[in-house]
C-alpha cells in the first residue's frame, strides 16, 4: 500500500513539474477555447437563437451556452496530449521503467489518469476565471459543484486517451488518431449546439450526438455550473469511463494487449 501511494505521489508530481515546465502547453490549452469563445461565439450570436431549455431558466446568449462545451474541450485535448506523452514515456521514458515494476499495471495507469485529470481541472478553472473577466459569470455554488463533474468527465476522457495509446505502436501515428477521434467527438456533441438544434437538421445527427459520451460529459458540466444534478449524464459518463479504462488496462496487459502484438 505504501509503495502504491509513493508511486501515485511520484507520478502526479512528475506530471505537475512537466506541466509547469511547459508553459506553452498551458497557454495553448487556454488560447484554443478562448478563440472559440471570442471569435466563433461572437460570429454565431445573431444566427443562433437558444430557447429556454434545462438547465437555463431564461433565454441565454450563445457565449454562455458554449462555455461548458469549451470546458469539455480542455478536458478532451489535455487527455489526448497526456496520452501522447504516455506513448513517448512508454517507449523511452519513465513509464517504460514503471511498467516493469512489481506494482499492478492497472494502478500505474490509474495514477497516470489521476495526474492528467488534475492538470486538466486546473486548466478549466483558469479558463473559467478568464471568462469571468470577459463577463460570463456563474454562481459561487456553480464553481464548487462543477468540481466533481470535472473529475468524472476528466477521468472518462483521460481513459479514452489511455485506451487509444494502448493501440499505438509508433509515436508518429498518434497525431492522426487524435484528430480522427477529437474532432468528431467535439463537433458531434452538444458542445456547440443543443440536441434540439441537431434534430431540426437531421435525426441521424441527433441520434449520434445523443450516443456520444462527450455529449454526456458536457451536459454533466453544464448542469453542474448551475448547481443542478443530471443523473442521466452522470450515469453514461461513468459507464463510458469504466469501459474505456477496462479497455486501456486490457491493452496494456502484456499477455493480451500491446506487448503481445509487438512480438
Amino acid at each position: 500500500m505504501i509503495a502504491a501511494l509513493v508511486a501515485l505521489r511520484a507520478i502526479i508530481a512528475r506530471e505537475a513539474l512537466r506541466f509547469i515546465g511547459q508553459r506553452s502547453r498551458f497557454v495553448a490549452a487556454l488560447v484554443r477555447p478562448l478563440l472559440w469563445l471570442i471569435v466563433f461565439a461572437a460570429g454565431f450570436r445573431a444566427a443562433l437563437g437558444l430557447s429556454i431549455t434545462p438547465p437555463y431558466q431564461t433565454y441565454t446568449t450563445y457565449e454562455v451556452y458554449i462555455v461548458p462545451g469549451l470546458c469539455g474541450m480542455i478536458l478532451l485535448f489535455n487527455g489526448m496530449q497526456s496520452s501522447l506523452s504516455l506513448v513517448y514515456d512508454r517507449e523511452m521514458g519513465s513509464m517504460r521503467l514503471l511498467l516493469t515494476s512489481p506494482l499492478p499495471r492497472w494502478w500505474l495507469l490509474l495514477c497516470r489518469l489521476l495526474a492528467s485529470t488534475t492538470i486538466s481541472i486546473l486548466q478549466v478553472y483558469a479558463f473559467l476565471a478568464i471568462t469571468a473577466l470577459y463577463g460570463i459569470r456563474f454562481s459561487p455554488a456553480g464553481y464548487v459543484a462543477i468540481l466533481p463533474a470535472l473529475v468524472v468527465a476528466g477521468l472518462m476522457l483521460g481513459a479514452l486517451g489511455l485506451a487509444l495509446s494502448s493501440t499505438i505502436r509508433q509515436l508518429e501515428n498518434f497525431a492522426g488518431v487524435m484528430n480522427f477521434v477529437i474532432f468528431p467527438m467535439f463537433f458531434l456533441s452538444t458542445a456547440l449546439y443543443p440536441l434540439w438544434k441537431m434534430a431540426e437538421s437531421s435525426e441521424l445527427l441527433h441520434d449520434i450526438c445523443a450516443l456520444n459520451p462527450f455529449t454526456h460529459a458536457v451536459e454533466l458540466i453544464r448542469f453542474a455550473l448551475y448547481a443542478q444534478f443530471n443523473g442521466t449524464a452522470l450515469l453514461w459518463t461513468c459507464l463510458a469511463g469504466l469501459v474505456l479504462l477496462a479497455l486501456a488496462i486490457w491493452g496494456y496487459d502484456p499477455a493480451r494487449g500491446m506487448i503481445r502484438r509487438k512480438s
